[in-house]
């Protein structure tokens, strides 16, 4: 079976690090290290995504080229891992491995991506594929060396601020490492479709550790009967309003993730309608034809938004106010956790191209939801005057 890939706009450039023991003087001994370390096991083969399944990105800073699966020809491989300030360390067994010499260890490294292969009875064995690493690394400054009967792989992160949960981006490392980007803001599913933002809902709430809501259910609750029945009676302006209270009650909340009501019953599909959801990173589920899952930063791209809205009905365009578009070519709840990793990858690369996002919505929140977003006025300034040329405090 083909396996799905989680496409980013640049070109490969890989880079095959050099094969060095390094010497006593850079480090003071060939022993484990002390700290604690990540053990984990990769089985042969991970696939998080549905064969046809593809996946883009259009972002602000530099794009990199990266696969959604990690693979390995062995049945298993154990390694140990460990976050560094500024380095990460790899660890492999060897010990059912024949190795004559370093000449037998090949080890292939590019931003996004580490490969390590050995020769063993003649045969060139897959040890470990990363297809997709956690985030960048310095592929030139990667070193490996043997210590008994492990393989010590030393690569350099190219961001030495940012925590890695793993050597890998899965749903459980992105779960832990977005968790910490967010900074507890919460999350906001916005779309056509009521069941696929409950169900994306769901999923990130389990995976994050927030609290779910919907607010379809609260409605329901509230009024007593449902949403149809709400629109026979009083019309879907009414039901839009109240959702906007609903959202309102919601937006002072943090470590939430927010379904939304679809289409045009749904505050969100009003442009009018934005002002608390602003208060969270809004994912956009978009429904397409289109066989090619897209995922997209709402940034300084033109041409990802005019790709956005030549993809929306007509009166959904309040939709491309969301933080980050995906874009479904068909759907099906089984691969509903799927979906929520590729919005986790992208929230992730977001805040990781404006690591100030998560504090200026905090701001947002404290100052009183105002509709200023972006632009977010001073303390008694009026947030409907001014639009891009005012003074805003970030």
């Amino acid at each position: 079976m083909a396996t799905a890939t989680l496409c980013f706009s640049s070109a490969k450039n890989p880079i095959k690090p050099s094969k060095i023991r390094p010497p006593k003087s850079s480090l003071s001994s060939y022993n484990k290290p002390n700290s604690s370390a990540i053990t984990t096991s990769l089985s042969p083969t991970i696939s998080l995504f549905p064969s046809s399944t593809r996946f883009g990105l259009v972002k602000r800073l530099n794009p990199f080229l990266c696969k959604s699966t990690s693979t390995v020809s062995t049945s298993t491989t154990n390694y140990e891992f460990l976050d560094g300030p500024t380095e990460l360390e790899l660890r492999l067994e060897l010990s059912k491995y024949a190795i004559n010499s370093t000449r037998d260890i090949f080890v292939d490294a590019d931003e996004s991506s580490l490969t390590v292969r050995v020769q063993h009875s003649g045969s060139l064995w897959t040890l470990m594929e990363a297809t997709c690493l956690y985030d960048k690394i310095k592929p030139a400054e990667t070193i490996w060396y043997l210590d008994d009967d492990q393989l010590v792989v030393n690569l350099k992160k190219h961001d030495p601020e940012l925590h890695w949960p793993d050597i890998i981006e899965s749903w459980e490392s992105l779960s832990v490492g977005v968790m910490q980007l967010l900074k507890g803001i919460s999350i906001y599913l916005v779309g056509d479709s009521s069941e696929i933002n409950e169900k994306i809902a769901q999923e990130l709430a389990v995976g994050l550790g927030y609290t779910p809501f919907t607010t379809k259910e609260l409605l329901e609750t509230y009024g007593q009967k449902t949403i149809d029945s709400w629109v026979i009676a009083e019309g879907s302006d009414s039901v839009v309003d109240a959702e906007s209270v609903v959202l309102e009650s919601l937006s002072s909340n943090l470590r939430v993730v927010v379904a939304t009501l679809g289409g045009q019953l749904g505050a969100a599909g009003r442009a009018d309608k934005w002002q608390h959801l602003y208060a969270g990173f809004t994912v956009w589920l978009s429904q397409s034809e289109a066989t090619v899952i897209v995922v997209e930063y709402n940034a300084d791209e033109d041409s990802a938004k005019e790709e956005a809205r030549r993809n929306v009905q007509d009166g959904s365009q309040a939709y491309t106010n969301a933080d980050v578009v995906v874009k479904l070519g068909g759907w099906d709840p089984n691969y509903a956790k799927s979906v929520a990793q590729a919005s986790l990858s992208a929230l992730k690369q977001l805040i990781l191209s404006d690591k100030k996002l998560p504090g200026k919505k905090s701001l947002y929140i404290r100052l009183g939801c105002r509709g200023d977003w972006p632009y977010i006025k001073p303390p008694g300034g009026d947030p409907s005057t001014g639009g891009n040329n005012s003074r805003p405090i970030l």
